[in-house]
């Protein structure tokens, strides 16, 4: 499917972490491969990924102030008002000079000025929402427009079509097993052993860093390598000049498609871009649910776990005694890697970015239809 004539300019809003800018810009990316002539538009803050992200992938970002909406009663609900009516205003403003065909919001900060300045103009708003459970955003978002997306089959959200998470192209197309023997090379990993990828992210896990610093020894001593992600500024050292089966510890990967393709089980948080790269690439994995913010991370392992693709563990669950009474048996038993990994491919989506595409496309010319 191409873009339509009706679509030559296309708003983006959504930022501050990963969750938000990673979909945007695997949709941008979609949009210019259709039609390399499409003027995309980021709408982020001034202090979030999106700084660095947008423009380093070729597209022009416009930011606007960023507007939490408080849970308690004090000053800065007194505020809100304010300093709403001014996000709204710059919002409208970037989308005065760049005449969008339709606006695509993907929750947080920047969604809501964008929805309702979108609205004011009468231009077709398009939702896609990351997580199980909907930010305030979304939510409101979702009563102004027919045409919602969604990751997870479970998120109650109006409209919601269920078309997965839009993935980077290296990920979505990745070829786990064509690719491992690049991939341990890569990463300086022997090429027989069972090998585990320990992830929090970029920002790194303090419970995934400090648990498994303990079971450096013992992991080797199992005939287990390790590639952990401990994110900036959270590396931590050990004894590389003992011989035995590599643990190599990198701050942040470039290359996460070559990180997946050397695995054969993941332990990670249970974002939801960490769980849709998961079952899009059959890659079998722990999730350890952040135990704080509003509980969304435990509801997005839901499908994949009960479809026996991840095991679920809470995250004061995750000790080093916990590693080698579980995570041990469980990585050297090749049987139930190969069937957990199965069961996760099933779950997988790897076009969502096309999927989401053709809605902005239907919203385009629905606003022609006129």
């Amino acid at each position: 499917m191409s873009v339509r004539p009706g679509l030559s300019s296309v708003l983006l809003a959504g930022g501050g972490s990963a969750g938000h800018v990673s979909p945007l810009l695997a949709l941008a990316d979609c949009l210019r491969r259709r039609d390399p002539d499409i003027r995309v538009t980021a709408l982020g803050t001034e202090k979030g990924l999106e700084q660095r992200l947008v423009p380093a992938r070729g597209y022009d970002l416009r930011t606007i102030p960023k507007v939490a909406f408080p849970r308690r009663p004090g000053g800065p609900l007194v505020r809100l008002p304010g300093a709403l009516m001014a996000a709204v205003d710059a919002a409208g403003a970037a989308m005065d000079e760049t005449s969008p065909d339709v606006v695509v919001g993907f929750g947080g900060y920047v969604s809501t000025p964008a929805y309702l300045a979108a609205r004011k103009r009468k231009i077709p708003v398009v939702v896609h929402e990351q997580n199980a459970r909907p930010g305030l955003a979304n939510r409101l978002g979702a009563w102004m427009t027919p045409w919602v997306a969604t990751t997870f089959a479970s998120t109650p959200l109006r409209h919601a079509t269920v078309i997965g998470m839009p993935l980077r192209r290296e990920i979505a197309l990745l070829d786990r097993a064509a690719s491992r023997a690049q991939a341990l090379a890569h990463f300086g990993l022997d090429d027989h052993r069972p090998t585990l990828l320990v992830t929090g992210g970029s920002l790194g896990a303090q419970r995934l860093n400090a648990a498994f610093a303990l079971r450096v020894d013992e992991l080797r001593a199992r005939g287990i390598q390790v590639l952990h992600i401990s994110g900036l500024g959270k590396e931590f050292v050990h004894d590389s000049s003992v011989v035995g089966p590599p643990y190599v510890v990198a701050a942040y990967v470039d290359r996460m498609d070559l990180a997946y393709a050397a695995a054969d089980l993941v332990v990670a948080r249970a974002g939801a871009n960490t769980v849709c790269e998961l079952t899009a690439v059959g890659l079998p994995a722990v999730y350890v649910p952040l135990p704080i913010g509003n509980g969304e991370q435990r509801f997005n392992a839901t499908d994949v776990v009960a479809a026996g693709g991840g095991v679920l563990v809470d995250d004061s669950h995750l000790t080093p005694q916990w590693i080698d009474r579980a995570l041990v048996p469980l990585l050297t038993d090749k049987r139930r890697i190969d069937a957990m990994a199965g069961a996760a491919a099933t779950i997988g989506k790897r076009e969502a970015d096309e999927l989401l595409a053709d809605l902005v496309a239907l919203a385009a010319d629905s606003r022609g239809a006129r």
